[in-house]
């Protein structure tokens, strides 16, 4: 019983430190991981209040949200910067807002 019990054991020892691939057999890769605009980010935002849901902590990173879409698109940044300052005032239609400021974001189609 005793040989048993240190057969096992040994063998259980014996596994744990060889591992399960060969020493030297590691594969390493590298994965991308795209990232998403930040205007993909603040139209996220605004589905979800479209939505009802109530603004959270999220609030507080408005500023650099909107500094960012400004490097990339600066008209876009304004109607964001002048809509999220509507958001935060007391009693604000969060929901109704949203949805307008979806709107103005949205591609415009033109005619040409």
């Amino acid at each position: 019983m005793i040989r048993a019990i240190c057969f096992g054991s040994v063998a259980s020892l014996a596994a744990l430190l060889v591992g399960c691939n060969p020493p030297g057999k590691i594969k390493e890769e590298v994965i991308d991981v795209p990232q998403n605009p930040p205007i993909s980010q603040a139209k996220q935002l605004l589905e979800a209040y479209a939505k009802g849901q109530p603004l959270g902590s999220e609030a507080s990173s408005y500023d650099q949200l909107v500094a960012d879409v400004r490097k990339t698109d600066p008209v876009r940044a304004d109607v964001l910067e002048k809509g999220f300052a509507e958001l935060r005032k007391p009693n604000a239609n969060t929901a109704a807002k949203a949805k307008e400021m979806l709107k103005e974001l949205a591609p415009k189609m033109t005619g040409e």
